[in-house]
């Protein structure tokens, strides 16, 4: 292959030829649309294929993100560019070739309200560098215009609840069909996200209509509860429409995207007041339906998703990030109390007797968002001999109170510590390469087929891996928490 042919590749995708480039090392084609846009009469709609093009397109830097507000929040503090036109994904590979290396499809988190795939923490040179594979990361509808229940409109509203979901599944069609040309086999592939990306791999995993897609997964602080019930999805949809001011298919159809977005925090404010949701927060995907007859928690109890291999895990302080320092006793008493047991802040208080307030609120929050699910999830899948190894992240940020917060460990996983941003979450000191180094050596394993080194999880020993400064494999260590929240949602 030519210099030119190196710096500026291009590749026949199923729908047209598509201009890359060449970057340390890598090539990169970045912002292919993998389905049609989804605006205009497609608006609430399930995705479909794009439309073919005749000339070569130029695919040398991101698409837009899905629409979004900024949070303000330490991972998204800034606006980003975003369209309504925003179902693109993005490839990293070594080779335009055929070479068929496994592949890796990254989904990316923030609360299924904000986030996009070209993210500099998902970088996936390293990955294609290091473990000879092709990365893929993808933009999925957010928020109210990808998961909000819209089907009293009409028969086109059907999957209107679930349709950042079939985004994503959407993408792995796009995968299967074309990650080849990319020098990728569509019969290796990994799904992989953090956050509400966690939360869409197990969703996947226990989903019918995804069957075949991939073959392992690896939910990173996400789990199999996070949706919501029919009657909730349609309360959040009352909130909404109440909010456009609009109960009709003509009048959701002509609001304008900000004034959805806008909509869609009032009804937020509203939701959360009225305390409905079990916990799940609003616009996150809806259940009763062909996609998600169930929460993947039951899917997943039933047998369904046995076959793929998981690597699951949690961060051991995630609620550092939503916590703020100074809880107080009452607040404390009205957590455990919203989780469903005051019970809970004793047995807390026993487990950590030098644990301050604030403290063992951020260890149930941990717990009942992150750390119990994905422990259910996975025993729920062992009733039918499926195969999961379990990890926790421990490795503390030196910026105060973060300790091993929620998403901390994405540039460890991605080996992009220095990527922008990231020195706000570990803080100032030298690099923790060595913790980055083993973490990102034992994902690259597992995408490459392999089988982690430490023992499957099992009801027996619970083997969990710890990566800190010093790595450890810990057994049966959550069994008091386990019992804390037996018989608790």
């Amino acid at each position: 292959m030519s210099t030119a042919e190196v710096s500026s590749p291009v590749v026949e995708t199923q729908h047209g030829l598509v201009l890359g480039r060449e970057k340390n090392g890598v090539l990169m084609f970045n912002g292919i649309p993998y389905a049609a846009p989804p605006a205009g009469p497609r608006r609430f709609k399930a995705p479909v294929a794009p439309e073919p093009w005749d000339e070569i397109r130029d695919c040398t830097r991101f698409g837009p993100a899905a629409p979004q507000l900024p949070t303000g929040g330490m991972t998204n503090q800034v606006p980003v560019r975003w369209d309504e036109d925003c179902l693109f994904l993005n490839v990293c590979t070594p080779a335009v070739d055929e070479g068929g290396r496994p592949v890796l499809v990254w989904i990316h988190g923030g609360a299924y309200r904000h986030g996009q795939g070209a993210v500099p923490w998902y970088n996936g040179t390293s990955f294609a560098l290091n473990g000879d594979m092709v990365v893929v990361s993808i933009n999925y509808r957010l928020g109210a215009l990808g998961f909000t229940d819209l089907s009293r409109l009409g028969e086109g509203f059907a999957t209107s609840g679930v349709n950042g979901t079939l985004d994503q599944i959407q993408a792995l069609r796009w995968v299967r069909e074309n990650i080849a040309r990319f020098g990728g086999n569509p019969d290796r592939v990994t799904i992989a996200g953090e956050s509400a990306g966690g939360f869409s791999v197990c969703t996947l995993v226990a989903c019918e209509q995804a069957r075949g897609l991939f073959q392992r997964a690896i939910p990173q602080s996400g789990s199999g509860h996070h949706v919501l019930t029919p009657e909730v999805g349609a309360r959040v949809a009352d909130l909404l429409l109440e909010e456009l001011d609009a109960d009709t298919e003509e009048a959701v159809m002509s609001a304008s995207a900000p004034e959805i977005l806008e909509a869609m925090e009032r009804a937020d404010v509203r939701y959360n007041r009225l305390g409905i949701g079990d916990g799940v927060q609003a616009f996150y995907p809806v259940t009763g339906n062909d996609v998600l007859p169930m929460a993947p928690v039951d899917a997943a109890g039933k047998g369904v998703g046995r076959d793929i291999v998981m690597l699951a895990g949690v961060n051991k302080d995630e609620n550092t990030l939503f916590t703020q320092p100074g809880v107080t006793e009452d607040k404390l008493r009205s957590q455990a109390a919203f989780y469903g047991s005051e019970g809970l802040l004793a047995a807390y208080r026993a487990m950590l007797p030098d644990a301050s307030d604030t403290e063992i609120s951020v260890e149930l929050g941990t717990d009942f968002t992150f750390k119990i699910p994905t422990i259910r999830f996975i025993e729920a899948r062992l009733r039918h001999g499926a195969e999961t190894w379990m990890y926790q992240f421990d490795w503390e940020s030196r910026q105060p109170f973060l300790k091993a917060t929620h998403a901390l460990e994405i540039p460890f996983v991605f080996n992009t510590l220095g990527a922008p941003g990231v020195d706000l979450f570990i803080g100032e000191g030298e690099l923790p390469q060595d913790v980055a180094d083993e973490m990102h050596r034992v994902w690259t394993a597992f995408i490459q087929g392999r089988v982690p080194e430490w023992p499957m999880y099992d009801l027996n020993r619970r083997s969990v891996r710890h990566f800190d400064d010093a790595s450890t494999v810990v057994e049966n260590g959550d069994q008091a928490k386990l019992v804390a929240w037996q018989g608790i949602r």
